[in-house]
């Protein structure tokens, strides 16, 4: 067996897609950039609007605000690296910058799990505790658990990161992902690997899916609460101030949830299809949530519809003293 520490590359190298033709390099490469810049302008709106806006300083618009700054945060720290691989052909990472990366990839999906939770905990408790709503979910509150959910989220990735450390990397360094993560990187380790993958494993369960059982727990009482009202329109009503986390929520989760399955039913899917799983469930969430909250929320509309009549009033009065000019 090979020493603990016996390390000799000192660069992994960032693959993509192993099957993809060289002729759609530019093109993919413009893909991943049009939704980064989306991605980031999207979530940039809204946390201008959210900071510019008093009537949204509540706490179901600020766990949305974290859930934005998290998923700006992990698409800057996913997606550049992939785009200058296919557009500039530049795919090296220096050793310990991958293991950086791989740690933040974990950490901001741990974070957007805990958010998750925090979600569905502020429906659980507007739905089935109405009358003390206002007292238990205070601003404060929610910003204290959003502040606990950021600090916490570091404690599982650190731990697989560490423990992949211990390994050493001989070659090959080649990675057969879009970034550096987990299992990509302890697949080229040159030594017994079977104690970090069930260590990660283990973790990735636990951020997963306790924060899974509880918005699963809390949405079964939501409905619970929600088909015992006497009105069709009040459970239409009760329904609505949800629908926009539960959406977001599906997103993050459902895609998760297939890809886990098929490797636990051992599923054989070609990795360049099991990539675009990943990619889809990593980056399609932040691109979409921040038009989620746009369309499925009355208050932001409202905002965003003034701010429009705004604008077009200032245009019409700009042109009206062209023309006296």
């Amino acid at each position: 067996m090979l020493p603990k520490n016996w390390t000799t590359i000192t660069e992994f190298v960032i693959v993509g897609f192993p099957g993809l033709h060289p002729d759609y390099y530019g093109l993919v490469s413009a893909i991943f950039f049009i939704v980064y810049t989306t991605t980031v302008a999207g979530n940039t709106v809204f946390l201008v609007l959210f900071i510019t806006s008093e009537s949204l300083r509540k706490p179901m618009y600020i766990i949305l605000a974290s859930l934005a700054m998290s998923d700006m945060c992990f698409s800057t720290v996913a997606l550049p690296k992939i785009i200058a691989r296919y557009w500039f052909n530049a795919g090296a990472a220096p050793f310990h910058a991958c293991f950086f990366q791989m740690e933040l990839i974990h950490y901001f999906g741990t974070l957007n799990s805990l958010i998750m939770m925090i979600m569905a905990l502020d429906r659980y408790v507007a739905i089935c505790y109405s009358l003390r709503y206002q007292t238990v979910m205070t601003n404060r509150i929610t910003y204290i658990l959003n502040a606990t959910a950021w600090v916490t989220a570091f404690i599982a990735p650190t731990i697989a990161t560490l423990h992949t450390q211990q390994l050493p990397y001989c070659g090959p360094k080649l990675i057969i992902q879009c970034y550096c993560d987990h299992i990509s990187i302890t697949s080229l380790a040159c030594a017994e690997n079977s104690k970090q993958v069930l260590v990660a494993l283990c973790v990735a369960l636990l951020v997963l899916l306790l924060p899974l059982a509880f918005i699963i727990y809390s949405y079964c009482h939501i409905i619970a609460s929600v088909m015992r009202l006497s009105s069709s329109q009040s459970r239409w009503k009760s329904f609505a101030t949800c629908s926009t986390q539960l959406s977001i929520i599906a997103l993050f989760y459902l895609p998760r949830c297939a890809v886990y399955i098929a490797s636990f039913l051992q599923i054989q899917i070609s990795r360049d299809f099991r990539i675009l799983l990943i990619l889809l469930y990593s980056l399609v969430p932040p691109l979409i949530n921040p038009f989620i909250y746009c369309l499925r929320t009355q208050e932001i509309r409202m905002i965003v519809s003034r701010w429009a009549s705004r604008q077009k009033a200032f245009r019409e009065m700009s042109r009206i003293n062209v023309i006296t000019l």
